[in-house]
């Protein structure tokens, strides 16, 4: 993992932490998502591209028996049927991270999305589609 992945994964993990706040988690789940949030990209670099690191990382923690392996699998696939509410409190958090680990909102997240793989992407598509999701805007 890059220092910028990692940069990013630790963020995401912080991030995830306030939001379950929000919710009224408590600690013992408070930790399990600054677990989930830095192992959420586990499946990058060494193990697969960009657009298969999710599937790759969720494999890969479900053959260590990890408990939230399908939050990592589903992360950021806006046409899987799995929901949970780690999963929604991940895709918040992952869409308001940059790829440098700070936290700038949904609309720069894309923008930085759209800036690094192309505005006719599928990775900024789906982020566009994933982002009007979990602000409750979809209308697909």
């Amino acid at each position: 993992m890059d220092e910028d992945r990692l940069k990013h994964s630790i963020a995401v993990a912080r991030k995830m932490i306030e939001i379950g706040r929000r919710y009224n988690l408590n600690e013992f789940e408070l930790q399990d998502l600054l677990v989930l949030g830095f192992n959420h990209d586990i499946g990058y670099d060494e193990y697969g591209d960009n657009l298969k690191h999710a599937h790759i990382g969720g494999d890969i923690l479900k053959r260590n028996n990890y408990k939230y392996w399908k939050e990592v699998y589903y992360h950021g696939d806006i046409n899987s049927e799995y929901t949970s509410l780690f999963l929604e409190i991940l895709n918040k958090a992952d869409m308001q991270i940059d790829k440098y680990g700070n936290d700038v909102g949904y609309d720069k997240r894309l923008e930085d999305i759209k800036n690094r793989y192309g505005e006719e992407s599928k990775t900024y598509c789906d982020a566009k589609i994933l982002i009007e999701k979990l602000r409750g805007n979809y209308n697909g």
